[in-house]
């Protein structure tokens, strides 16, 4: 990418703002906590993967222009599955540079791609790690209640054109509430152990032809917030009834479970820190 003679990434061609990389001073390492937003349609999830594009590599890849080469890793609150979008992602970064926090944004998003953006940032405390230090996160899951799909909105909602019984899925949505092993609820693939998870709310609302569900847990399992809406839309589509929820989890069998919904009605909307 050139520049503009003035020691500034090309302003012309780049609407997402303008930042001379080249007025910096070197100071002592700084960690910084980043919240990005992005679009997951053309990602194959966040973590890098070989030969894939990912939010991970695009992050680094500006990080890395922007400190003339040197590698910065980005540390993110977890990983987000090809076609997953995030509104609140966050990330951290140690850093040398010395640019006033309220550029960094500016300076970021001057390197960036349009699906992905820097929403703002801050100076922790070098023990702060954006995984390691979570206390909750919120996933949202949007689908389209139209009779007919929405072209523009294919890759952001799942279409679910068939009649819901949303008192049963409230009602079903309350059984899991609370800390319980969610085997049931998640990837055969998991890797850990430990499985189970607490979750403190579960809230399902219609918004213009959508119904949206809003998880907040101390963490979720791979797939979980898919598998839970796959199962909570067939008690809406009386598939199942409520009253099968807890025997569901006591079954710790993800074969009891339903569909996995598609990946790209789901976003990662709030991660929550003590501070």
């Amino acid at each position: 990418m050139g520049t503009n003679g003035y020691g500034c990434f090309n302003p012309i061609s780049s609407s997402r703002g303008c930042y001379d990389p080249f007025k910096r001073i070197e100071v002592k390492t700084v960690r910084l906590k980043c919240t990005v937003a992005y679009d997951g349609t053309n990602f194959h999830g966040y973590q890098i993967q070989l030969q894939k594009r990912t939010v991970q590599l695009e992050l680094e890849k500006a990080l890395q222009k922007l400190h003339k080469g040197e590698k910065v890793k980005a540390f993110a609150s977890g990983r987000t599955d090809s076609g997953v979008h995030a509104h609140g992602q966050v990330i951290h970064f140690d850093t040398l540079l010395h640019i006033p926090l309220e550029r960094w944004p500016y300076a970021l998003n001057s390197l960036l791609p349009d699906d992905v953006a820097c929403l703002n940032a801050e100076k922790t405390d070098a023990h702060f790690h954006a995984r390691f230090n979570v206390k909750k996160k919120e996933y949202r899951y949007r689908v389209l209640l139209t009779k007919e799909a929405d072209v523009f909105k294919r890759n952001y909602t799942f279409h679910y054109p068939f009649p819901l019984d949303m008192l049963k899925m409230k009602e079903a949505a309350d059984y899991l509430i609370g800390s319980h092993d969610f085997t049931s609820f998640c990837s055969a693939k998991t890797e850990v152990e430990d499985r189970v998870r607490t979750i403190y709310e579960i809230n399902l609302n219609q918004i213009n032809g959508e119904l949206v569900f809003s998880f907040i847990g101390n963490g979720f399992l791979y797939n979980m917030v898919r598998i839970i809406v796959g199962t909570l839309l067939d008690v809406g589509a009386k598939k199942i009834i409520p009253e099968d929820i807890p025997k569901i989890l006591l079954a710790r069998n993800r074969e009891k479970s339903g569909k996995t919904a598609p990946g790209h009605g789901l976003y990662l909307w709030k991660v929550y820190y003590d501070n």
